[in-house]
């Protein structure tokens, strides 16, 4: 059968130093899927003084559109801690979203544009601990004041 090279969207390279994963094909098909192959890359998925709200007063956009955007990113999370929270943010958005959540969300792809290069890599032979990863938004979600909080552990 032979060594796994390609599963789920993740391009898998197995030598015998260890083996790295990585969605670099799948976010260039993103890429394509919504047309935004001319973007430009940006360095942050979400700027940190960013609070969407409702946004009552804001024009409706497609929401097949929107939520197989966020669907998408929602796959890369998995494998990506870089972009969970912004994402999460999104995604809360999906029944009635406007111009603005979907400005974020594409915010967050141009983002991945510059960072699909990013390899998960686990040397053989070695113990690979993954300590953790903490991700917080004190009460920043403008509709409840709920706090958002995210983490991984191993």
């Amino acid at each position: 059968m032979g060594k796994l090279n390609f599963f789920l969207g993740l391009q898998v390279k197995q030598s015998p130093k260890g083996t790295s994963i990585c969605q670099q094909k799948y976010i260039r098909e993103l890429f394509k899927r919504f047309d935004m192959e001319a973007s430009k890359v940006i360095d942050t998925p979400i700027a940190t003084a960013t609070r969407l709200d409702m946004d009552e007063t804001g024009s409706p956009v497609n929401q097949k559109m929107y939520r197989r955007i966020i669907g998408s990113l929602l796959y890369l999370t998995a494998r990506r801690p870089d972009i969970v929270f912004s994402v999460g943010l999104c995604a809360r958005f999906q029944s009635n979203p406007k111009e603005s959540h979907l400005k974020v969300a594409k915010k967050i792809l141009r983002y991945l544009k510059g960072t699909q290069d990013l390899v998960l890599y686990n040397p053989s032979g070695d113990n690979f601990n993954l300590i953790g990863y903490v991700d917080a938004d004190y009460a920043g979600y403008l509709v409840d004041k709920k706090a958002l909080l995210g983490w991984l552990t191993s």
